[in-house]
């Protein structure tokens, strides 16, 4: 179980808001989730974020999930991705400084998430990645860590698996790929959850 708390920070653009999922148990991580495209309506609210935010706290991380930069009550204007990293960069740090710079950090994110979620490990090495039909082909995507999870729909039609695994195949990533389904994961949320759940399961968060 996990107790709910939101929770405002002050990031490079003004105020960042967003909701902790904080495990009743001791930590054993921290996890951060960003959310998709703000400009196609993407908020911290979207069920594929929500669903990856539960999960890591089932699996007793802190999971903290925000609004970038221009969306619900943070302030500023979306950027295209520089300053969203700057978003999710501070939201880590706050995390860290909360609840334990000590704990393993782990980073994901879904569609635009995604790319902002593997910039930011760029800058803060994760111990853990988990990326959500990460926006591959829409944006420059940077090469990410070996062990990073993927998850990706067979019909995704706002990122083709294609656009995936091109990205995927020069750096030997493999890509775990749910038949049938599309961008959103519709119906297909549980699997995803159940997917997150196995990848650690009897791993060291």
């Amino acid at each position: 179980m996990s107790t709910l708390k939101k929770f405002s920070i002050t990031g490079a653009a003004g105020n960042l808001g967003g909701i902790a999922h904080v495990p009743d148990e001791i930590a054993r991580a921290i996890a951060v989730v960003a959310h998709p495209l703000p400009t196609m309506g993407g908020t911290m609210e979207n069920k594929v974020a929500v669903t990856l935010a539960k999960t890591f706290a089932e699996l007793g991380c802190v999971a903290l999930r925000f609004n970038f930069r221009g969306v619900g009550a943070s302030a500023g204007e979306f950027t295209g991705g520089e300053g969203e990293e700057q978003d999710m960069i501070a939201v880590a740090r706050y995390a860290q400084e909360q609840f334990g710079a000590a704990l393993p950090l782990l980073l994901s994110g879904f569609s635009f998430g995604g790319y902002v979620a593997a910039r930011a490990a760029l800058h803060l090495h994760p111990q853990h990645l988990v990326l959500a039909a990460p926006a591959v082909g829409r944006f420059a995507m940077p090469l990410v860590q070996a062990d990073t999870l993927i998850i990706h729909g067979e019909h995704d039609e706002v990122v083709p698996l294609a656009d995936a695994l091109d990205w995927a195949r020069p750096q030997q990533l493999p890509i775990v790929v749910l038949p049938e389904a599309g961008h959103f994961f519709h119906g297909r949320l549980t699997q995803l959850r159940d997917i997150v759940r196995r990848h650690f399961t009897g791993v060291e968060l």
